[in-house]
């Protein structure tokens, strides 16, 4: 009689099998476009997967197909700090052919190659309008994806990513397979999740019907780009699941093991096959092209199949294919010199001006938006386009009537190039040429809140000067209160702010301090827990600096280095704003701050004189937020044991991120500058330290780790 170990022995069984079977069945699937299996089979294969999971859970595998689907959704996302930073790539301005061939002429020139010497193989892709994604395996599976983010910090977003049919489990290794085929122990996979076209316009004909049928909260998306983004950063996996997303792999990040040495990969192309082997798409428009005339072909051949594509691209994408030649030419400012990003013209269209707006943004700058008659422009209707500022719109004399050429500058945003000449009666759509509308002129009020809006002597753009008042800047004013770097209230991020001021329960910086458990359990996806969380995080961002509270309002010009100069100038917030507007610095006064020149003393002395934002700051202050009076920084009485001394960080250090480390240095006197010179007085490197090591090397600079660092810091 068989005993219930030997039921859950053949039940694991054939869970592994089912398991194997299914994801080679999707591999076919969504990656070859060759599925080997029917519709309705391959549904009987995972409902009975499920049913075994459900019976044994201990049975499921990181790697069963079921976890694509289901996982709870969550209450935010994690931050993940890239093992290797996910580094942007140097566009070439050049938008015609020519681009890709001054691309291979400097090359050439940085290798030190001659006009004898043979044409450099490259790796031309298409550059594809999507997202970037780091995909972290360990012993083959996938246990991590994560945003591109700032390149060194994304977010953690493999709820979302496990939805995608195209990216592997788990990875598979090819029977006889070479040590550049077989799976590292860990393996970050580069690439771009993207949304085709069918599978866009299908996505938007089901939001049209679930709008039709009165669903809220429903809305169709304006590009296949902007509908990928918002699937990856769902917090719940099931509405993720809804909008299909697809994936292509064209590069690595960390990888350990053999391939870790470099040896095994000699070139870019054998890498891309790499990743085909263990299962990822990769893109059959990629080749290898041998010197500027092939780069040049590829470019005209990708244009003109672009409108065919499947998938939206705004561009090429050429690599130096030798991997030593890649590690020879290195790095310049984060971008690689190896590779170049070659867009293409933006696609242009002709409508006509019906009004002329002013909208405010989020940083107080007031843009004029031309107002457009409906026009289909490089994938999606475009019926607004920026004017940029008034100095733009007069130079192109954009007026209401006017029949304009619009382009999806970059391909995304919608801008007025220029105006068609009026020639003959009428105008190119045969009707009679309306009337001319006034020049355009910047208003001397913010329409939103109607503070003064002004522009600074030697700048082009008009700004209101509400600040903290301006419901347009409101969002915007409470983040940048909240962040990291001023007075920073742990949790509270975009969607949260966004929920919080649509519902009109934060009107200004201080309706923070007035939050109850109650308001703030009832937002959505807000649980008791992370209320309680959040209010936690307020009561203690009560205990700041004076810097970090000056930074935190957001004062124009004025950054983290003016504001730690200003607390430690004056010492006391009174002392800057005065007890009303008329006793406030002067700007004589401010400018005997150090590094704080007219412009800047003008913007601080504007801010203290408008009254509502006096009113802000001393509500603030009645709200309980206090920092040491008399000593502008908390860090003020840090012995300046680097004064005088420029020091440049760089690389991952063990135990110190980087902010922490520039607030040791600049606690005890140094400066932190971004760049290695002359007059750097050393390097503090932490692992992955790229050209700046190099530049300290070279220039004989002193180099110290954190344990140095430390320790230095450390001596009476």
């Amino acid at each position: 009689m068989p005993s219930a170990l030997d039921g859950i022995e053949k039940s694991a069984t054939e869970v592994e099998e089912l398991t194997r079977q299914l994801n080679h069945h999707a591999h076919c699937y969504y990656v070859l476009d060759a599925p080997e299996l029917p519709d309705a089979e391959y549904d009987r294969l995972f409902q009975r997967l499920q049913a075994l999971e459900a019976a044994h859970p201990e049975l499921i595998r990181p790697d069963s197909p079921t976890r694509r689907v289901g996982a709870p959704a969550l209450e935010a996302f994690e931050a993940v700090r890239h093992a290797v930073p996910m580094l942007s790539i140097r566009t070439e301005t050049d938008t015609e052919a020519s681009g890709a061939a001054a691309f291979d002429a400097r090359i050439r020139r940085e290798l030190g190659l001659s006009e004898l010497d043979p044409p450099v193989p490259y790796v031309a892709e298409p550059k594809f309008d999507g997202l970037a994604m780091s995909l972290r395996y360990e012993h083959g599976v996938l246990v991590q994806a994560a945003t591109r983010g700032d390149g060194e910090v994304g977010e953690d977003v493999t709820h979302n990513i496990r939805t995608i049919g195209q990216i592997p489990l788990r990875l598979r290794t090819p029977e006889g397979a070479s040590a550049a085929q077989s799976v590292p122990p860990v393996l970050e996979v580069r690439g771009e999740v993207y949304m085709r076209r069918d599978d866009f316009e299908a996505l938007n004909d089901r939001q049209r019907a679930r709008m039709a049928a009165g669903t809220k909260g429903e809305k169709t998306f304006v590009n296949p780009r902007n509908a990928a983004a918002g699937a990856v950063r769902q917090l719940d996996p099931a509405i993720a699941a809804e909008r299909p997303l697809s994936f292509y792999a064209y590069g690595v990040g960390e990888v350990s093991g053999p391939q870790a040495g470099g040896p095994v990969w000699a070139t870019q192309w054998e890498l891309l096959q790499a990743l085909r082997d263990w299962g990822f798409p990769v893109s059959d428009l990629a080749c290898v092209a041998m010197g500027a005339p092939e780069l040049v072909a590829f470019h005209q051949r990708l244009a003109a199949a672009r409108d065919t594509l499947p998938f939206d691209i705004d561009g090429a994408v050429y690599k130096v294919n030798r991997l030593d030649q890649q590690r020879s030419l290195g790095f310049v400012t984060r971008e690689p010199r190896w590779a170049v990003a070659h867009k293409y013209p933006a696609q242009e269209q002709l409508t006509t001006v019906l009004a002329i707006e002013v909208q405010v943004g989020r940083t107080g700058k007031l843009t004029p938006v031309a107002k457009l008659a409906p026009v289909f422009v490089g994938g999606v209707t475009v019926t607004n386009a920026t004017l940029h500022n008034e100095d733009e719109a007069r130079r192109k004399d954009v007026r209401v009537g006017d029949t304009v050429v619009v382009r999806r500058a970059g391909d995304v945003i919608p801008e007025v190039v220029g105006v068609v000449p009026r020639v003959g009666d009428t105008a190119p759509d045969g009707t009679p040429w309306p009337p001319r509308g006034e020049p355009y002129t910047a208003p001397s009020h913010c329409p939103v809140c109607g503070s003064v809006a002004l522009r600074e002597e030697g700048e082009v753009d008009t700004r209101c000067t509400g600040g903290l008042f301006c419901g347009a800047q409101r969002k915007q004013a409470i983040l940048h209160f909240a962040q990291r770097r001023a007075v920073e209230i742990d949790g509270l991020g975009d969607k949260l702010v966004e929920q919080l001021v649509d519902a009109h329960t934060v009107r200004t910086l201080p309706d923070l301090y007035r939050l109850g458990l109650v308001a703030l359990a009832g937002l959505d996806r807000m649980a008791d827990k992370s209320a309680r969380n959040l209010l936690a995080a307020i009561e203690q961002s009560k205990h700041t600096t004076l810097a970090r509270f000056l930074f935190g309002l957001g004062i124009r010009h004025v950054g983290e280095a003016t504001a730690k100069d200003l607390a430690k100038h004056f010492g006391r917030l009174d002392a800057i704003m005065g007890a009303t507007p008329e006793e406030a610095a002067s700007v004589e006064q401010l400018l005997a701050v150090r590094d704080v020149g007219p412009v800047v003393a003008q913007s601080i002395h504007t801010f203290f004189q408008q009254p509502h934002n006096r009113e802000v700051v001393e509500q603030l202050r009645a709200c309980g937020i206090t920092w040491p009076e008399g000593e502008g920084t908390a860090d003020q009485s840090t012995p300046q044991l680097l004064a005088g001394m420029t020091v440049v960080l760089t690389g991952t250090l063990p135990t110190l991120s980087r902010d922490a480390a520039k607030d040791l240095l600049e606690a005890a006197g140094a400066k932190v500058s971004g760049s290695v010179s002359k007059k750097t007085s050393f390097v503090v490197a932490g692992s992955e330290a790229g050209s700046k090591l190099d530049k300290a090397r070279e220039l004989g600079i002193e180099v110290l780790d954190e344990a140095q660092l430390l320790a230095r810091l450390a001596q009476p």
